[in-house]
């Protein structure tokens, strides 16, 4: 056995003694539906499983780690562990799904937090892929349940450099290096800074955090959508001066720009970089 698959076997076994240790602390804090159960008969992707009645669910909220362009995905150990770890926990398993928000995507696959039974209390999927540092955290606008219970696990994970949190290639970026981000169009990533100025021009709201706006990273929102961050007690204007966090999809807009289309994908930050409590509506 080689040692990639001795370290894969090891965070495998890791897993499964996580999820008899976690008992009812398992469970996340936050408003979701009552469960439907299945039985898990494939695994996809590191994000994606196949019931038994032939449904296909996503893992809503916990990004799996893709490889880069041009490289295959079981040559990139990274998604291959989590592959391998999402088996492990839920393959041949009863699963509880529960919903937080718009049940499928535009493919039809079921958008669900992932419970397996069986055990004292149920055991959550996402929460042991984020806390094992195996996924990052995403959200959509329309099914964000949760986020804040991820987010606690993922800088948890992060901090103590676990799993994909040890390697550069997924490190939060800083977002005055702009020129090392041209070649991340295109993925998810998470940037954090400073923002120097929070513009309003016509339909947008620009988060901008360096003098030159055709050239700094930017936050991009639309104006349609201001209204879902005052609401969750995020007020844009207020951000000016202030270190964030954003997460989402890279984009080349005259420099690189995230587009933040809910307030989940924002992190208001304290000096040392820790996530301050969301705001109260």
């Amino acid at each position: 056995m080689g040692i990639r698959w001795r370290l894969a076997l090891g965070l495998v076994l890791l897993l499964c003694w996580a999820g008899k240790a976690l008992g009812a602390e398992g469970a996340p804090d936050c408003a979701l539906s009552e469960p439907e159960q299945g039985t898990v008969v494939q695994i996809v992707d590191g994000e994606t499983i196949t019931l038994a009645d032939g449904s296909t669910v996503r893992l809503v909220g916990a990004k799996a780690p893709r490889p880069p362009s041009g490289t295959a995905e079981v040559d990139w150990s990274f998604s291959q562990e989590t592959r391998d770890a999402l088996e492990a926990l839920t393959k041949g398993k009863t699963v509880s799904l529960r919903f937080g928000g718009s049940r499928t995507d535009r493919h039809g696959y079921l958008m669900a937090q992932v419970f397996v039974e069986g055990g004292p209390s149920p055991l959550w999927v996402q929460g042991e892929l984020v806390s094992e540092g195996l996924a990052r955290v995403y959200s959509l606008s329309d099914n964000a349940a949760c986020t804040d219970a991820l987010l606690e696990r993922e800088e948890e994970a992060r901090t103590a450099r676990r799993g994909l949190w040890a390697s550069g290639f997924y490190r939060v970026r800083d977002a005055v290096a702009v020129d090392r981000m041209r070649r991340l169009t295109g993925t998810y990533q998470i940037v954090e800074g400073g923002v120097l100025e929070v513009a309003d021009v016509q339909d947008w709201i620009f988060l901008n955090f360096d003098e030159d706006w055709r050239k700094d990273f930017t936050v991009v929102i639309d104006k349609s959508d201001a209204k879902a961050f005052a609401e969750a007690g995020l007020d844009l204007p207020s951000l000016e001066g202030k270190p964030i966090r954003v997460r989402g999809w890279m984009e080349w807009r005259y420099g690189p720009s995230i587009t933040a289309t809910h307030p989940e994908q924002i992190e208001v930050l304290e000096e040392d970089g820790t996530a301050k409590s969301p705001p109260s509506p």
